[in-house]
Parts: C-alpha cells; structure tokens; sequence
C-alpha cells in the first residue's frame, strides 16, 4: 500500500484555526465575565501560536508537493488562485463593516491591505486595519515570492547538512527577538510578530523538515512525544518574557510535530486527526481563519458585552457555528473554483506522479500530492 498524501495534518490545521479563534474571543471582549473570562484566557492565551503553525506547515507542504518541471510562474499562478480570492471577497465586507461602523479608514490602510503588503508598514492601524488577521496573509505572499529560490538553495544541500540546517534555523528563530533590540522599543512588537522577513525563518523551518522527512532521516518514536512536547511549549510559553513568547517559545515544538505527524500519515500509522471530520474541517479552515474574527468582532457589537455567563457562551457557540458554514460556502463558492479558473492549466506533456512507498519512509519523489492544501 502507498501513501502521498497528509490528511492528519489537514486536521491539524482546523486546531490551529480553532486557537486563534478562542483566542480572538477575548480580543474582543465577548466573554469576559469572572472566572469564564479566566478560564477562557488561560486555555487560549497562547491561541494566536496556531499562525506559527500555519507558517511552518506552508513552508513544509509546498516542500512535500514541489513538482518536477515546475516553473516560479505556474507556482505562483496557483498560490494567487489559492490565497488571493478569498482575500478579496472577505476585504469587501471588511471595508463595508469599517465604514458602516465610523472606523477611521485612509488610502495606506485600504490598499496596502488590498495588495497584502501592510505587514510591511510598522503602523498597528495599517498592518492590523481592514479584516486583522489578513496581516499574515501579506507574509505568506513574500513567503510564496520567496520560494522557488528559497527551495532551489535548500533542496541541494547534501542529506547530512539538513539537521544541522534545521537546528541553525530554530536558532535564528530564537535570536530574533535579541536582535530586534537594536530597534526602537515601540517596534518590537511588530518587528516580531509581523514583520515578513522575521517569519520567513518559520516558514523555512517547515522546508527543511519536509526533506528530513523525505531523507528518511527523522527518528522512528512516533507521535505521542511531540504532542506531549508542543502542548507542554504551549503552557510553558505563557511565563516566557513576551519577545519569546510570541514565536519562540511555540514554534520549534510545532514543527517537530507538523514532521512527526506528516511520518505517520505516510506509515499509515493510526492519529485521531485523520477521520472525514477532521479533514473536512481542515480543508475550510483556511477560509474559517479569514471569516472568525469578522464573526466575532459583529457579534460583539451589536450584543455587547457583560452578559451572563450562559448568554456569552451561547453567542460564541452561535457564531462559531456561522463561522463554519460561512467558511463552508466560501469554499465551494470562492476557493474551490478559483482554483480551477485562476490556476495553471495542466499541461499534456505533465509526468505521472508516481506512488510512494508508505514504510519505510523514503525520500518522496517530486510531482506527489499532498493531502494537506495552503
């Protein structure tokens, strides 16, 4: 039996989007009522790591499918048919709700926003304006420009540099807040957590993991140990001084398990995130992540906040459940077809991929799909 494609990692992707969702909840302010709102920002206080999970599982799925053949501008041409769509229809309300709401809105905000390029402006009302969380889609734009030299450099290392290159890159990982010192204090925060090139060592973390993997290099222990280790990150990481706190603490975890998870699949070894359910839900999750916090941010204004334990929970429950189905409708409606409309054609003279080889885990011969989709 063969196995190319990721569907627990699919499902890992619904977890990531779920924390950030809890963790928007208290952005917000729509359950804040004594110990619920206690509760609520212990359990999620670190929910916004699962965008650190989404930059090291790009980096490492498009790795895991690269084609052979492939060119930078069919490559791209499916990244912009992926991301971009979705983007667009979300921006729309987005302005609609901002204007509607007497929300300051000037040119900068609206087209940098527009254009997925106000990540790159150290300014909280540009890089978070318009629909917030659409500032790490402007990463994962430079992360897209970035890749086919990234992965041309990287995929001719030799087979025995690749973890000594992947330790270099969690070290940088760690340096960036020491090195982000030398900048003025009020840019710490954006220098960390926003700016691109900041997280391009994630992203690159998940490339080089994809070919340890491929390498048959990474040790047989299975799952369990890296789940244990990126929850306990999880809790840990809430004591750490804040510039480690955003990334660091939560990100070296994330990848060993993003790699551990990505073994399993291919050994065809049992994990709880591979049923239809959980794909299912990793497969909207992308346009879930673009729909919670525009959910979230109506609820509370026209609801309010200071209700009754019951109430709050109730109007989270509500609008999780109208984030998923509109995530669902954006899906088959946006993304699913934009992908064949705006995407590449297939070319006739395209090789066949060919199976891989489920256990023992060998290197992945290029032109396999993924399960997983970014």
């Amino acid at each position: 039996m063969t196995q190319t494609r990721l569907p627990s990692l699919t499902g890992l992707r619904w977890i990531a989007a779920f924390m950030v969702f809890g963790f928007h909840i208290s952005v917000v302010g729509l359950v804040d009522t004594g110990s619920a709102g206690a509760v609520l920002r212990r359990v999620f206080g670190q929910g916004a790591v699962g965008v650190s999970f989404f930059f090291i599982l790009s980096g490492f799925v498009l790795a895991w499918s690269a084609r052979a053949g492939d060119t930078p501008r069919r490559f791209w041409q499916r990244r912009f048919a992926k991301i971009y769509p979705n983007h667009f229809v979300t921006w729309v309300p987005a302005l609609a709700v901002a204007i509607l709401a007497g929300t300051t809105i000037t040119a900068p905000i609206v087209f940098t926003n527009l254009f997925l390029v106000h990540a790159w402006v150290p300014d909280i009302d540009v890089f978070y304006g318009m629909n917030s969380v659409s500032w790490s889609l402007a990463c994962e734009a430079f992360f897209y420009l970035m890749f086919p030299v990234v992965f041309a450099g990287l995929r001719r290392l030799p087979e025995r540099a690749l973890w000594p290159s992947t330790v270099a890159t969690m070290a940088v990982i760690w340096l960036i807040p020491v090195a982000v010192r030398v900048l003025p204090e009020d840019l710490h925060y954006w220098a960390i957590w926003v700016f691109p090139v900041s997280r391009l060592p994630e992203f690159v973390l998940g490339i080089l993991l994809a070919r340890v993997v491929r390498a048959g290099r990474w040790p047989n222990v299975g799952t369990a140990p890296f789940v244990v280790l990126a929850v306990a990150a999880y809790i840990a990481s809430a004591w750490l001084p804040f510039g480690f706190r955003i990334v660091a603490g939560t990100a070296i975890p994330l990848a060993l398990l993003i790699a551990a998870v990505a073994v399993a699949d291919v050994q065809e070894r049992p994990f709880p995130l591979r049923t239809r359910w959980a794909v299912w839900l990793g497969e909207v999750s992308y346009a879930f992540y673009l729909l919670h916090l525009l959910g979230l941010r109506l609820v509370a204004r026209v609801f309010g906040a200071d209700h009754p334990v019951v109430v709050e929970v109730g109007l989270v429950l509500v609008t999780l459940g109208a984030a998923v189905f509109g995530s669902w409708l954006l899906y088959i409606w946006v993304e699913r077809p934009a992908m064949r409309i705006f995407g590449p054609r297939r070319r006739s003279d395209a090789p066949t991929p060919q199976p891989v080889p489920a256990d023992p885990i060998v290197p992945v011969r290029a032109g396999t799909r993924s399960g997983t989709t970014q």
